[in-house]
């Protein structure tokens, strides 16, 4: 398996899954990142980690177009078949859907279906569960497609709300199982045929 990933600021999923790859947990080769956000310390890590590393935006592509074939023509250049967001904020073209179909994943930061879909995202996802009462939230990695959050699930985790949760308290529970899961559905993906 060969990882690309896309990430808008850290990237916590792609520093995970890289370190495993150093450490011989997942047996993967990492090799690009791109980012939507010039600033973002992931290209910067990226770049230190000695992936090959792009900003690639709408600020250098006004064109969706453009920037979806540039996306697609930097991550297939690079010679990955697997695609993992890392804290991308941004849809994806149909270039890019295309080319990483079936290999494309994404961690959501609650047990979809539940909280998913068009605005839910970062803190947003967290209010929406609070809000709501549950009496659990989570994560899910799942296959990305054209539908926001509607791909296949590939692995959850569950973490419990608690009375009287604020939104940091929550946001810090799910984030604490993000790695393992996002490794664990890697390593499920890499095990198919």
């Amino acid at each position: 398996m060969k990882l690309a990933f896309l990430a808008s600021h850290g990237g916590s999923a792609a520093r995970h899954l890289v370190a495993a790859c150093r450490s011989g947990e997942l047996h993967a080769t990492p090799l690009a990142l791109a980012s939507n956000n010039s600033r973002s310390p992931a290209l910067a890590w990226a770049r230190e980690e000695g992936l090959a590393a792009a900003h690639l935006s709408a600020a250098r592509y006004p064109d969706p177009a453009a920037l979806d074939a540039a996306l697609r023509d930097f991550l297939v250049g690079s010679g990955a078949d697997t695609l993992v967001l890392s804290g991308y904020m941004k849809a994806l073209g149909p270039q890019v859907l295309e080319a990483f179909a079936g290999r494309l994943l994404n961690i959501h930061p609650s047990l979809l279906p539940r909280h998913g879909g068009h605005g839910l995202y970062g803190d947003r996802v967290h209010e929406s569960v609070l809000a709501s009462g549950d009496a659990e939230s989570g994560a899910t990695v799942h296959l990305v497609t054209a539908g926001i959050d509607e791909g296949p699930v590939l692995a959850q985790a569950r973490v419990p709300v608690l009375p009287g949760d604020t939104l940091p308290a929550l946001k810090a529970r799910v984030q604490a199982v993000e790695g393992a899961l996002m490794l664990r559905a890697v390593q499920t993906l890499a095990a198919r045929p």
